[in-house]
């Protein structure tokens, strides 16, 4: 569909998995907005690793057939009444975590722990698609100055962001960062934005080698050297006040009770396949702040200005656009090699 009229009739393309290890491109209804929502024209998707897992069939919470896609940025075509002011023509980002406002989490404002939470691409349907309809108060606008490409990329660094919040990291800090995945090389970049010193942990040194590349301070490779004895020597013995664990590896999460500071602050962003046992006597010993940390809350417009002002740049992190014909075979090569990839996005244009 090339133009923005929508009517009853009109039909739009969309990625859709039908059931794990197959992905297609296939036309549906277009969508009709409800009170309080908004009519998107989808400029630029994302493909993020929980639409990889979705493909693989590992990702429990995903339920088929399903549209994938949460990373989502596009022009607002026709909107009703909203609080944040929004019309027609504006260019948006969507928040994709869809929160019931009344339980006690949304009531304190961390929706994203609400108890009945719905994510695009997982719970419902998302938005790689040419239209997408979605709640207009959860829509955040962009400077004309961003990019589509850039746009796409604000939804993974808000991830880095709320980990990062959550450890109240703060500038002339260390902070070590296990996994040097996206969000683990975007939560270095801000980082660093802050004035604090990001130590990168991996296994891969083409990781590492990459991270070097983007301008991050310290990496260290855990599978030829010793992960402690290297933060011990970086941070003076002090060890790192911030550990933001993100690979959700069993064995790294035992060792940021290790990488810890002495009354220092740990968060956990990746999400392990299993339950890790850890030492309570160590984390009482050094009087650990331990905190979760899930997807976002409020960290879009934050984002925005950091990717907006060059304070960190996602665009790094790309390894390509490609066309929304061909995102089901770069999906199904994304999870045959993922070695060969870091961001990529779905242009519409």
């Amino acid at each position: 569909m090339q133009n923005d009229s929508i009517n009853d009739d009109t039909s739009i393309d969309a990625i859709r998995i039908p059931t794990p290890g197959t992905v297609e491109r296939v036309s549906i209804p277009a969508p009709k907005s409800k009170e309080g929502e908004a009519l998107i024209r989808v400029r630029s998707a994302g493909i993020c690793g929980s639409d990889i897992g979705a493909f693989r069939g590992t990702n429990g919470l995903v339920s088929y057939p399903r549209v994938i896609g949460h990373e989502i940025a596009g022009e607002i075509v026709s909107i009703g009444t909203n609080a944040k002011g929004l019309r027609a023509g504006d260019r948006v980002i969507v928040d994709p975590y869809l929160y019931c406002g009344s339980c006690y989490p949304c009531s304190i404002g961390r929706t994203n722990c609400c108890t009945s939470l719905k994510v695009l691409g997982v719970h419902v349907d998302g938005g790689m698609c040419e239209y997408f309809s979605h709640p207009a108060d959860m829509l955040v606008k962009i400077p004309e100055s961003m990019s589509w490409t850039q746009a796409a990329l604000a939804e993974p660094l808000t991830i880095s962001l709320h980990g990062i919040h959550r450890g109240a990291l703060k500038a002339g800090e260390f902070c070590a960062i296990i996994g040097a995945g996206p969000i683990g090389l975007a939560a270095g970049m801000v980082a660093q934005a802050y004035g604090a010193h990001a130590i990168l942990i991996d296994l891969v040194q083409e990781r590492l080698d990459f991270a070097r590349e983007i301008g991050i301070e310290h990496t260290v490779n855990s599978s030829v050297e010793n992960p402690v004895e290297r933060v011990a020597k970086i941070t003076g013995a002090n060890m790192a006040q911030l550990v933001m664990e993100c690979s959700g590896s069993n064995a790294a999460i035992r060792s940021t009770l290790d990488l810890v500071s002495f009354a220092g602050r740990i968060t956990f962003t990746g999400w392990p396949k299993q339950e890790t046992s850890l030492p309570t006597d160590f984390i009482t010993r050094k009087e650990i702040d331990i905190r979760g940390a899930r997807t976002s809350a409020g960290e879009f417009e934050e984002a925005i200005a950091l990717i907006d002002s060059g304070k960190v740049d996602m665009m790094r992190l790309l390894t390509k656009t490609v066309s929304l014909r061909d995102a089901p075979a770069t999906i199904a090569d994304i999870s045959a090699h993922p070695e060969n990839y870091m961001k990529v996005v779905v242009s519409m244009d």
